[in-house]
């Protein structure tokens, strides 16, 4: 017997098992208490739905995200946070280059620290630079009012102190702050990182 047939069929036996009242054993009934009268008719397609939903478990689907595995010069999983912090993605190779020769990609690093391989903080080899901060070994001349009375990122983001940077994505974010600031300003938004800046030794 053809699909279309059989299924005209089923709807009509369903169609007269309801315009008779047929009786059900169960479940309890959507109009009905299923305390004090547990059995009785469906009244409607709707009323059956509901009772159908009753007896279907709950679901929860749970995404989980794996952190990054922070390692010294590793610096694959940076991209796709750097993108969330704000940069554009033609910036996003600079981005990974900055933060490798700044960092290493470690994030929780200060100016002169020594890490290890799983960027663990193993010692100090400088101290004459320890405001460079996080990531992308941002400068306290940036974040710290004492410093600069118009450091942006405390002006702008209200981070005004060191330990906030350490934290990755905050430390990009800060980072596209500075990088749109000189952009405006000088047409490089890379001036806060540029050996040749720093160093007074280009030409």
């Amino acid at each position: 017997m053809p699909f279309i047939i059989k299924s005209v069929i089923a709807f009509a036996l369903f169609v007269i098992g309801f315009s008779t009242n047929v009786l059900i054993t169960e479940p309890p009934l959507g109009v009905t208490d299923p305390v004090t009268a547990p059995y009785g008719s469906y009244t409607s397609f709707r009323d059956m739905q509901h009772d159908i939903y009753l007896y279907i478990p709950t679901t929860t689907t749970t995404t989980t995200v794996p952190k990054p595995v922070y390692k010294h010069g590793e610096c694959d999983w940076l991209p796709a946070m750097a993108l969330k912090a704000g940069w554009p993605v033609d910036q996003l190779g600079k981005v990974k280059q900055a933060a490798l020769r700044e960092s290493g990609c470690c994030f929780n690093r200060l100016g002169g620290d020594r890490v290890d391989k799983d960027c663990n903080i193993t010692g100090v080899s400088e101290w004459n630079h320890r405001s460079d901060t996080g990531l992308l070994q941002i400068n306290g001349i940036n974040w710290d009012l004492s410093r600069n009375p118009y450091a942006p990122i405390c002006l702008q983001m209200k981070i005004c102190t060191q330990e906030p940077l350490l934290d990755p994505f905050t430390n990009l974010k800060a980072g596209k702050l500075l990088y749109d600031y000189w952009e405006k300003a000088a047409g490089d938004g890379w001036i806060p990182w540029d050996i040749c800046n720093r160093t007074k030794t280009c030409k």
